[in-house]
């Protein structure tokens, strides 16, 4: 890959992104001459569910929204990929087909591995089989801890840890302020807490009464990352 098709703002999320960061260099430098660049506007369809896997990729700037369609044929959003993430290996590990749709949230940058390359990279680097399997057992923990706070916790706390979260993967410091940078709806929020949105509302007015959050059409402004981990702990 040619390092002059990322910006520099760009390279910097792939080279910080917490996994990357810890493969050795000659791994890292392997998987970037093996890369190439998408540039994607917003809604593009990466993949769709029952789709052969083709590609291993990072986001670089943006999100990736997964996504799945309910038994009424609307359209669930599950996660956003953000900016640093590898994903897509599992389906090239086990040849089964995409089990979710992908789509760029809002302008996306992605760096991407063919699937030829991907399996060069694995017989190349035996350092990456190690490395994959960290990866999967953290998403694996991940996954695990949202069953849980889906079965245990009150919307209340688990919005506030959402909340948190996407701060801290899009948060924009602006003095004593935190904009999430991410542009989601309320509906967009409730689907990924498993909750309605009229519920999901009424818990994001209650943390404005409480100065922990100020709700902007289709932003997030955290004015308050003590009150929220509060209500995330109740």
């Amino acid at each position: 890959m040619n390092a002059l098709t990322l910006t520099p703002a760009e390279r910097q999320q792939i080279d910080q992104g917490a996994w990357f960061s810890r493969l050795s260099e000659p791994l890292r430098n392997d998987i970037l001459q093996r890369a190439f660049v998408r540039r994607l506007p917003d809604e593009t369809m990466l993949s769709h569910r029952g789709e052969p896997a083709e590609e291993w990729t990072a986001v670089a700037k943006g999100a990736v929204r997964v996504s799945s369609v309910s038994l009424a044929g609307k359209q669930i959003s599950l996660t956003y990929v953000e900016p640093g993430t590898w994903f897509g290996d599992i389906a090239l590990f086990d040849g089964l087909p995409r089990t979710h749709d992908a789509y760029a949230h809002g302008e996306t940058t992605l760096l991407s591995v063919r699937k030829a390359d991907f399996r060069a990279l694995l017989q190349t680097h035996s350092e990456l089989y190690d490395a994959l399997l960290r990866l999967n057992c953290r998403r694996l923990r991940l996954m695990f801890d949202m069953i849980e706070d889906l079965n245990t916790r009150p919307l209340a706390a688990r919005l506030a840890k959402q909340v948190l979260l996407l701060a801290r993967s899009y948060g924009v410091q602006e003095g004593d302020e935190i904009r999430i940078g991410l542009q989601l709806a309320q509906e967009d929020l409730a689907q990924l807490l498993g909750a309605s949105r009229q519920r999901v509302n009424q818990e994001l007015k209650a943390f404005e009464r409480e100065g922990a959050v100020r709700v902007e059409p289709t932003r997030l402004v955290v004015l308050s990352r003590e009150k929220l981990l509060a209500a995330a702990s109740r």
